[in-house]
């Protein structure tokens, strides 16, 4: 979409200061893929000894990049490996098209950093069913090559945006063994999310050294706690990615670490975070905490099923404190449930027990709550230990004025 949205009122105050993560360039130029006045490609390229791991959406209909990635992790480190990515057009249900642009970007990228063509990774975001002008981007690559810098991080982060109203970013130090180790990514992430696997675009850094297969394990699990708990449409992208690449720079072996897998959940909550706060047209970022169910996973799909309902999201909106539409998505999610078990809470506002409203609860209380620019939602099933936490915004009019002319 080329034209501007006015910044979610949910957005940090500015981008964070990342800092430069060792073994790895990036930079930013404008092709004209689809926007006109904006830059929309980005390159990263990482040194020899980077291990590269990566999850992605598990949509039938997945576009060519995520086919070839999928094809490509769990090589060898001993190359250096290098990332492309355009926004503007998803190159997805295109064909033998995408897979012929897929690999020209590649085979471009590949002489052009000296690397092998199996160690290039490429995603695209943006309109699906339209053949990607790679022609455009490969006229770039002499100009992101000689703009490659450890400063241009932020740059990046700009370029894969398509509805985003802002860019994404975070990052955290960690100390192993007395040495300083950098956690640094970015995201884009706006509409059609409700990750299956991965989600949007997503591409975190690290200066340490992590063996490789286990660097995939390690992102793979954090992956189901994080970007796999938000939602805010309920759309599961053909292009979803979550690529994770250590590059060794610090010396440092964070393999199995836990201190490493605790700051890098930290930056992976955080991204997660900034693409539920940045959900087309929303005001309310939305937590829902699911206790007492028969199971984690159980707790999961009424947490999911709460956070997709339109009716429950439209009341966000709305600011109405109807718990009745909670009490609805529980009972359709398909997981155990018992309607005179459970409690709901608006924030710490006992609204519904036992199968009916609670004794003490007063309407004001819950109107109050759905003012909040941040609300919890809490719900005990009174079944067991189970529990899960996911988040998700609210569905407003402006949803839909940016999707009916989404290819405008």
């Amino acid at each position: 979409m080329a034209k501007s949205l006015p910044r979610s009122p949910l957005a940090p105050a500015e981008f964070p200061a990342l800092p430069a993560i060792g073994g790895v360039r990036f930079a930013a130029a404008a092709a004209g893929v689809k926007y006109q006045g904006r830059t929309d490609v980005m390159l990263a390229v990482m040194d020899p000894g980077t291990s590269v791991a990566g999850v992605f959406t598990r949509s039938a209909t997945r576009s060519a990049p995520v086919l070839d990635c999928q094809e490509k992790l769990g090589g060898g480190t001993d190359q250096g490996a290098a990332i492309l990515v355009n926004s503007g057009n998803s190159n997805a249900f295109t064909g033998h098209y995408g897979q012929s642009s897929v690999a020209e970007i590649t085979a471009a990228v590949a002489a052009l950093t000296n690397l092998p063509q199996t160690r290039i990774f490429t995603a695209s975001t943006g309109v699906i069913g339209e053949p990607l002008p790679h022609d455009r981007i490969v006229v770039k690559l002499d100009e992101l090559n000689a703009g490659l810098s450890d400063t241009e991080m932020k740059a990046a982060a700009e370029a894969i945006m398509t509805t985003d109203t802002f860019a994404k970013g975070a990052s955290t130090t960690v100390e192993i063994d007395g040495k300083p180790v950098q956690i640094a990514g970015i995201a884009k992430g706006s509409g059609m999310v409700a990750p299956d696997m991965a989600t949007m675009l997503v591409y975190i850094f690290t200066d340490a050294a992590y063996e490789q297969a286990s660097l995939q394990a390690l992102l793979s699990a954090q992956n189901e706690t994080s970007f796999n708990c938000i939602t805010v449409d309920s759309d599961t992208s053909t292009s979803d990615s979550l690529m994770l690449c250590a590059t060794g720079a610090s010396g440092v072996d964070a393999t199995g670490n836990a201190d490493f897998a605790k700051g890098l959940r930290t930056v992976m909550l955080d991204l997660a975070h900034q693409v539920v706060r940045d959900g087309e047209g929303a005001t309310k970022f939305v937590e829902i905490q699911v206790t007492g169910a028969a199971t984690d996973a159980d707790a999961k799909i009424h947490g999911l099923t709460i956070a997709n309902s339109p009716l429950v999201k439209t009341a966000i909106a709305g600011e109405d404190p109807n718990w009745g539409r909670v009490v609805m998505a529980i009972g359709k999610s398909g997981a155990k449930a018992d309607r005179d078990l459970l409690s709901i809470s608006f924030g710490d506002v006992l609204v519904a027990e036992n199968g009916w409203v609670a004794p003490t609860y007063k309407e004001e209380q819950g109107a109050a709550e759905m003012q909040k620019a941040e609300i919890a939602i809490k719900v005990d099933l009174g079944l067991g230990d189970g529990t899960s936490t996911v988040w998700t915004c609210d569905l407003t009019h402006q949803y839909i004025t940016i999707n009916a002319d989404y290819r405008s």
